[in-house]
């Protein structure tokens, strides 16, 4: 598999119980990207201190390219606060004013999104208007027939209307979870059920695919009409930190090689499972599962995808 998947935004240090982890929505999504089977790259920013340097050590550990990752000599590297509910579920309190608020559009950032296949982006990393302009030009330098996915991944206060609708126009691919879907139909006005909300805002925005996670209920795609959903099966969670950017990953891999929608939907959900059921946003990889990537070739059902 050559594609070329980026994910652009925050990386930090994960404060957990069981000590700190390396997260982040975009190097999460870049690092399970690379692990099935494509070329991940992160755009991002981190201090020049040692959680920086410590960071860039684990991006060589894990064979993420370092080009990408931009050095700020005054904002410290990101942390966040995690906390855990009785049932694994993660709790978040980010810290402001660090590194990846201020990445910036430089000649590495730039020509990673020329060759770009897929880009990933959310709404924390916009929360600064400095990074904020940076992920909008890095959309617009992408390829046209490159994949644009929105994960939108709201945290604590840092999202608006705006820069959510902003996103919207910009991606192809909207990916949220059943905590977020209610905000955006509040938002947006989008209607009662959640099927209703998700072709609206389909429509509205043009979007080629929409996915909803669901945690312990599974998976909803939804893409030019036509539906799938994928019933999850029950595993021992040891915490969700990072199952959502891989369920992502495992999606804009399955949209690129043109793979069957429930296929997608089914593979995305095993990787989740398997991540929610390890401790911390980027475990060891089984082979297994950039081996299903390799084995299915384009399907003729979805030719436009």
């Amino acid at each position: 598999m050559n594609f070329n998947v980026i994910g652009v935004g925050e990386v930090l240090w994960d404060l957990l119980l069981t000590g700190p982890k390396m997260g982040g929505a975009p190097a999460n999504f870049a690092y399970h990207a690379h692990a099935l089977g494509a070329r991940g790259h992160v755009i991002t920013r981190v201090g020049n201190d040692d959680l920086g340097r410590n960071i860039i050590g684990r991006f060589r550990e894990m064979d993420l390219p370092e080009k990408t990752v931009q050095v700020d000599d005054s904002a410290p590297t990101g942390t966040a606060k995690v906390s855990l509910s009785g049932d694994g579920l993660a709790h978040f309190t980010i810290q402001e004013n660090v590194a990846w608020d201020f990445i910036a559009a430089g000649t590495e950032a730039l020509e990673a999104a020329r060759g770009a296949d897929a880009i990933c982006f959310g709404s924390l990393a916009q929360r600064n208007e400095v990074s904020r302009r940076t992920i909008q030009q890095l959309l617009g330098a992408a390829p046209a027939e490159a994949l644009r996915v929105f994960d939108i991944n709201l945290r604590q206060h840092y999202y608006s209307r705006e820069v959510i609708e902003q996103s919207l126009r910009l991606a192809d691919v909207l990916k949220l979870n059943d905590d977020e879907l209610p905000v955006l139909a509040e938002m947006f006005v989008l209607g009662e059920s959640d099927a209703d909300r998700i072709e609206r805002l389909a429509g509205l925005y043009e979007l080629q695919v929409v996915a909803l996670t669901r945690g312990a209920q599974g998976s909803l795609l939804y893409a030019g009409g036509r539906w799938a959903e994928c019933s999850s099966r029950p595993v021992e969670v040891v915490d969700t930190v990072g199952a959502g950017d891989s369920f992502t990953a495992a999606l804009a891999l399955g949209l690129l090689q043109k793979m069957d929608l429930d296929e997608i939907n089914n593979v995305a959900n095993e990787v989740a499972r398997y991540v929610c059921s390890q401790a911390g946003a980027t475990p060891a990889m089984p082979t297994e599962f950039a081996k299903r990537f390799r084995a299915t070739g384009p399907s003729a059902l979805h030719p436009s995808l």
